[in-house]
């Protein structure tokens, strides 16, 4: 492994093991999940191009979305962190710009998490030039 390869690793692990002092579910399971949304949901292009999703949603039980939300509002971005790196390291690369949209949900079953992702367009600025007449 490359000194920086290492450093990574060691980053994730911290971040993954503070998850896991904020909320009493194992926050590695997300992150997991995340992951293998991202991995399940490929699409080969050709031997060097790898295409995956670009919008991850995460429905979260109303509890744990409160404990999150509530010690570190930056949740969201350090999701989207972990994502971005983890398809780094892949090689993957993405549909359009990566987002990771966090929600809570009462109807999450036995109070965890439910991960999914989509490709979303992105929007182009011509849409929006105004018209004159």
């Amino acid at each position: 492994m490359s000194v920086i390869s290492v450093l990574e690793h060691a980053l994730e692990s911290r971040w993954e093991a503070m998850w896991a002092r904020v909320v009493d579910k194992d926050p590695v399971e997300l992150l997991d999940a995340l992951r293998h949304e991202c991995d399940s949901n490929v699409v080969v292009c050709s031997e060097s191009r790898v295409v995956v999703p670009n919008a991850y949603d995460v429905v979260l039980a109303d509890g744990v979305h409160d404990e999150l939300t509530r010690r570190d509002s930056s949740v969201g971005q350090e999701l989207t962190d972990t994502l971005m790196r983890h398809a780094e390291h892949k090689g993957y690369e993405w549909a359009g710009p990566l987002t990771v949209h966090i929600t809570r949900s009462s109807a999450v079953p036995n109070g965890r998490y439910h991960v999914a992702s989509r490709v979303m367009t992105h929007v182009s600025a011509e849409g929006f030039e105004h018209v004159t007449h």
